[in-house]
This record gives C-alpha cells, sequence and structure tokens, in this order.
C-alpha cells in the first residue's frame, strides 16, 4: 500500500494435495476400453451444465506457497521486489508462469515512471460474456526497504491462488473474468493508473466491478470492507457475516491503494484489507483478537515485512473471500471439466528420486482430424519438492510439449493443474504419454491420474 500523508489522491509449509476428483469431476464413470491395458479409461463426453457453483475453500498454505517464492526471489535481489529493481521483474515472471500454465491469457504492459520501466501483468480467463468484466487485482511491487511479503504479497498470492482455483476446478463463469497485477503502486498507483488511462472507454464500460486487495494477511489483523460501493460492500460483509467475523468500513487505506485509478474512471470498486500502520483499537482486539494499542502491521515498509509477518488465519479467510467475490459476481457455471471428449488415465506411476523419466500412456481413439489448439491436459501428481520435477506431454508423432520445468524456486509440493497446450499439429488419434522425470535427489513422487481433453 501507497504510504501517503494527507487526504489528498496522488496523481498518477507445503501445500496440501487437491484430490484427484477435481479433475473428474461430473464425468461419467470410466469403462475399461477393449483389448487395451485396464489401466485406461475410456472416453467420456461431458455435454451436461451443473447448477451454480459455489466458491471453493482457498487453503492458507496454497496462498503462503506462491508467498515463500516471493520471498525467496526478494532474498536473491538486495532484499526487496521493487520497481525498477530485479526482484520486481522476477516476482511477475513467477506470477506469470503459473498463469500461463494454467491456461489463462496473459499480457505484460510497459510503462515509464521514475526514471525506470515499469511492467503490469494482466490475465484472462478464456469464455465469459466479455461485456461484462469482473476484475481482480493487487499490487506486486515492494517498497525497496525490504521484501514485502504482506505489502502486498499477500494480496498477490492471494489473487494468483484464486486464479489457479478458478482453471484447476473447471470453473466456467458466466461473466468474464480478469485478474491484473500492478507495478509502481508504492510510486504512486503508477501502474494501475497507466493501465486505465490507456483503456478505451468501451472497455472501461465493460468493466462491472474491480476488486482491490492490498495487504490481507496483516500479523495483528483486522477485517475491513471497503465502502465505496453499496453491493460490493454488502456482498463482502454479508460473507463474513454468515462465518460470525466482524467488519468494518476501511478508512486507513482510502485513496492509498489501485482501486483508485479505477473509482475515479466511474468504475464501481470494493475490496478487503487488514490493516496496515494505524493502531488496534481495544474494541477491535474484543472483535478480532490480537493486541489492542499496537499496529495491524508493524513492520509495515519496514525489512521485516517477510514471510514471519503473517497471520495465517486472516491470509486464508481473505483469500477465500476473495474466491467468494468472484464466484458470486461472475454468476458462477459449472464446475465440471471442460466440454468435449476426454481420456484419463487414473493408474498410479511411481517417479524414482533423481532418476530416468517415467511415462503415462494414454490410448485416444474413435476421434477425427486433430487435435485442437487449445488442448486441456489436467494433471494430479503428488511430490514432496515439486521444483524437481519436468513434465513433459508426448503426442503421437513423438513430439514433446513442455508443460513444466524443473526451478529451484518452485518449493511448494504437489503439481496439480490444467494445462493448454497447441497441439493442432498432431493426429488426436494415437498413443499420447504423460512423461515426468525427478531431476534432483532427496524426493519422491507419484503421477496419480492425468487426462485429455479434446
Amino acid at each position: 500500500m501507497l504510504d501517503v500523508q494527507g487526504p489528498s489522491l496522488p496523481t498518477s509449509p507445503r501445500r496440501r494435495r487437491r484430490s484427484a476428483a477435481l479433475l473428474a469431476c461430473g464425468a461419467a464413470a470410466a469403462a475399461t476400453l477393449i483389448g487395451v491395458s485396464p489401466s485406461l479409461a475410456a472416453p467420456v463426453t461431458t455435454v451436461t451444465r451443473a447448477a451454480k457453483a459455489d466458491a471453493p475453500e482457498i487453503p492458507a498454505a496454497n496462498v503462503k506457497a506462491h508467498l515463500n517464492q516471493l520471498q525467496s526471489i526478494a532474498n536473491a535481489n538486495s532484499g526487496n521486489r521493487a520497481h525498477g529493481r530485479a526482484g520486481y521483474k522476477a516476482s511477475l515472471d513467477y506470477v506469470k508462469s503459473k498463469l500461463d500454465a494454467a491456461g489463462y491469457k496473459t499480457t505484460v504492459q510497459q510503462f515509464t515512471t521514475s526514471g525506470a520501466t515499469g511492467y503490469n501483468l494482466v490475465a484472462d480467463w478464456p469464455g465469459g460474456d466479455a461485456n461484462h468484466v469482473v476484475f481482480a487485482g493487487a499490487h506486486l511491487d515492494s517498497v525497496s526497504a525490504g521484501p514485502g511479503i504482506n505489502d502486498n504479497g499477500s494480496g498477490s498470492a492471494g489473487i494468483l491462488e484464486v486464479a489457479l482455483t478458478v482453471a484447476k476446478s473447471g470453473y466456467k463463469p458466466d461473466k468474464h473474468l480478469r485478474f491484473g497485477w500492478w507495478g509502481a503502486e508504492e510510486l504512486g498507483m503508477r501502474g494501475s493508473s497507466y493501465y486505465v488511462n490507456q483503456l478505451p472507454s468501451t472497455e472501461r464500460s465493460k468493466i462491472d466491478a474491480y476488486l482491490n486487495f492490498d495487504m490481507i494477511g496483516s500479523p495483528n489483523p483486522g477485517y475491513f470492507v471497503y465502502g465505496y460501493d453499496a453491493s460490493l460492500k454488502s456482498l463482502f460483509e454479508d460473507w463474513f457475516a454468515a462465518r460470525q467475523i466482524a467488519t468494518e468500513v476501511d478508512t486507513e487505506g482510502d485513496g492509498r491503494s489501485d482501486h483508485a485509478p479505477f473509482q475515479q474512471a466511474g468504475i464501481r470498486v470494493g475490496g478487503l484489507f487488514s490493516g496496515a500502520d494505524y493502531i488496534k483499537t481495544d474494541e477491535e482486539a474484543r472483535n478480532w483478537g490480537g493486541t489492542a494499542g499496537k499496529a495491524f502491521d508493524s513492520c509495515y515498509h519496514r525489512s521485516c515485512d517477510t514471510i514471519a509477518n503473517l497471520d495465517d488465519k486472516a491470509l486464508g479467510t481473505n483469500s477465500t473471500a476473495i474466491a467468494g467475490a468472484v464466484w458470486k459476481l461472475s454468476g458462477g457455471g459449472s464446475t465440471n471439466p471442460p466440454t468435449g471428449t476426454s481420456f484419463e488415465s487414473k493408474t498410479p506411476v511411481a517417479i524414482p528420486d533423481n532418476g530416468p523419466a517415467v511415462e503415462s500412456p494414454i490410448a485416444v481413439s474413435g476421434l477425427t482430424g486433430n487435435a485442437p489448439a487449445a488442448l486441456k491436459v489436467s494433471v494430479d501428481i503428488t511430490h514432496t519438492y515439486r521444483g524437481d520435477l519436468t513434465v513433459d506431454l508426448v503426442g503421437p508423432s513423438g513430439r514433446t510439449y513442455r508443460l513444466k520445468s524443473s526451478s529451484a524456486n518452485d518449493s511448494a509440493a504437489d503439481v496439480v493443474a490444467t494445462y493448454t497446450v497447441d497441439a493442432s499439429s498432431e493426429t488426436a488419434n494415437g498413443t499420447w504419454k504423460l512423461r515426468v522425470q525427478d531431476v534432483a535427489a532427496q524426493d519422491s513422487g507419484t503421477v496419480n491420474s492425468w487426462k485429455l481433453t479434446f
């Protein structure tokens, strides 16, 4: 969050594996293919649209896995992720890689401020009514004094995990979903201002709501709701009230974060905040716990805003509230996998520690022509350190498509994701393989299942 004086606005631990059932939700029971190994499931065509879907829980551990990566990035780049510094660009590259793998259309927008190039990252989930956009955003930059894990790694990681959950669950929103990570917020909302100013008025009018999340894991947390729009305010208040959590209307962050440029452009804005350098009152401590007489975040804009500067409960609760708002506002559709013909293997395949690559085959038959340009590859792999893994799709031609590279910065567990592959040069029918290799020692894992949806 931007640190301003006065009321005026500036001008310019390992995550748990998700169940493989998410990958098969809504599909008919698989039958054994005649003459083929029983490890291969028969094709299933999904044609039924499910009832309106409820938002899933967002575990704090999933969000913290991203925050651990941002901390590692800061550690490797002079202790911060500030505008114009290498740590910011590395943070953006990390977020973008996750979104690209999940099937988002990502756009990196460049701007110049304070003598340095800044970057915004915008991610669009395919589908939904493009004339009605639900937009969630957070600033990705830190101040130069520290790594900015609460301010605002927390909001950035929260919306990232919500975006990835959209993909993992196969959610089909009625409205179009967009997510944004803004640069140079700490210099006066420069990135979000640039985005809004560059957006044609016709595109601005398509944004039904912009939701902003700046600091959602403060160590002495409060539960503050933006009060600028009555309906968005009520949406969040009702969500927390149903869980018997008291809320207050935010005044500390008024005009100090990336909602301001959207609001000034006439777009409805809402959001959540867990508090910065204001002091928690006795009444707030009674409502929320924590320590009265102490700042919500005493490490605000300081070097101690590290991975230790978080409240896990607030982080998980607020991230789940973000999902609830995104699902509610987008008019939730099905949580089935994308409509199409699916082929799945559910036979476990052990992944040797620091060993040769293993393969899991799926025999595809009964289709015509080539595979689509947006072939969906859903993967459920249990592994204690997924940074050691490379994951490839091998087409019938023998051509290899890289789904995931190994990375020393990817320290979380498991790979549960849906990738989009342009496989239009491959014939659809034939044997497809998932190829997985553990390239370093001291970890173990299993390919639980994987699925192709044409």
